[in-house]
């Protein structure tokens, strides 16, 4: 007999509509929120953003980054991110690191000085330590960087509008968006408010949001479309609850699987990812939320086409109807 894990029943009946006030506009009001907070208090740039340099390490010992982090800390160099590189090339004596210290006030880049202290407090821990390599990032390249990053973000939110209203329509195109700035803004904003680093990582972990709300959102759409077209005269409320808890169990099967893993990399990922693993975990969690719950209030206050595909008889050839 084979056994089914269900974790929603397989017919419910919620209305999704009940709270829709504090639901919809209270969403709104979070987003506003977010980026007056984003405005006032700022991010808090990573390397990426800000500048620095990078240094790459060898050694025959294997590397304690908690070691070189400790090491370098009364240098008071600001913001530095050590990782550790694996290589199925390396020997088995080889073992290699990345050093990535923030740009220094008033300098393009990090002085020979200072380069030269580094590596002699991370001697001090492991005398075999050798610097492979020395990169500096200016505030020039790095201001390219925060200018590609908004325009990567901006050009997906365009893409997947434009894909939207072809598959449907622009209100659902404008439902869409509506909720994929919701998702990044408070993604953002929370990042303002905790003051969590923020880098490139966490530009690509913004837009694996905006793929996986759309997909979540556009799930919720395609069956609203088909009951749009199989309840005729329904009012198109109810057809937003009908569509929302015909895919429910399918969204908390997807969000619910994808936060396990997500929660067990947030607690045992390391430093390395943790930022965009947060950012990830918050991502499915308010796009999860916007679809279910944003999405579809804009729809239902634009309201829709009915009846794709049926010709009228009249004159002015195909025509829809705007439904409420």
């Amino acid at each position: 007999m084979a056994f089914r894990l269900k974790l929603v029943p397989e017919k419910t009946n919620i209305d999704f509509f009940r709270w829709q006030a504090v639901t919809f506009w209270g969403s709104i009001a979070l987003v506003l929120a977010a980026i007056v907070l984003t405005i006032v208090m700022g991010l808090n740039f990573g390397i990426d953003f800000r500048g620095g340099t990078t240094i790459r390490t060898e050694s025959t010992q294997a590397v304690d980054v908690g070691a070189y982090r400790a090491a370098v800390a009364p240098l008071n160099l600001g913001d530095v991110s050590i990782t550790e590189v694996f290589d199925p090339t390396f020997r088995e004596d080889q073992h290699v690191a990345m050093l990535r210290i923030q740009a220094q006030e008033g300098d393009e880049a990090i002085t020979p000085e200072v380069i030269a202290k580094v590596e002699a407090a991370l001697q001090g821990v492991d005398p075999s330590i050798t610097f492979l390599s020395v990169e500096s990032v200016g505030p020039k390249v790095s201001g390219e960087l925060i200018r590609t990053a908004i325009l990567s973000v901006l050009a997906g939110t365009a893409a997947i509008c434009f894909y939207i209203w072809l598959r449907f329509e622009w209100q659902f195109a404008v439902g869409a968006v509506v909720a994929l700035v919701h998702d990044i803004a408070l993604t953002i904003g929370i990042f303002s408010l905790f003051q969590l680093k923020f880098d490139l990582t966490i530009i690509a972990a913004l837009l694996t949001i905006l793929g996986y709300s759309i997909n979540d959102t556009v799930v919720v759409f395609d069956r609203l479309r088909e009951n749009l077209i199989k309840y005729k005269t329904t009012p198109l409320r109810d057809l937003c609850n009908l569509s929302v808890n015909e895919t429910l169990s399918r969204t908390v099967m997807t969000s619910g699987t994808t936060l396990i893993a997500l929660i067990a990399l947030l607690v045992f990922g390391g430093d390395v990812i943790r930022g965009f693993v947060f950012a990830m975990t918050w991502g499915v969690i308010v796009g999860t939320y916007s679809s279910v719950y944003v999405a579809k209030n804009v729809i239902l206050m634009l309201g829709v086409k009915r009846d794709w595909g049926k010709k009228d008889d009249g004159p002015a050839g195909t025509q829809f109807a705007n439904v409420k």
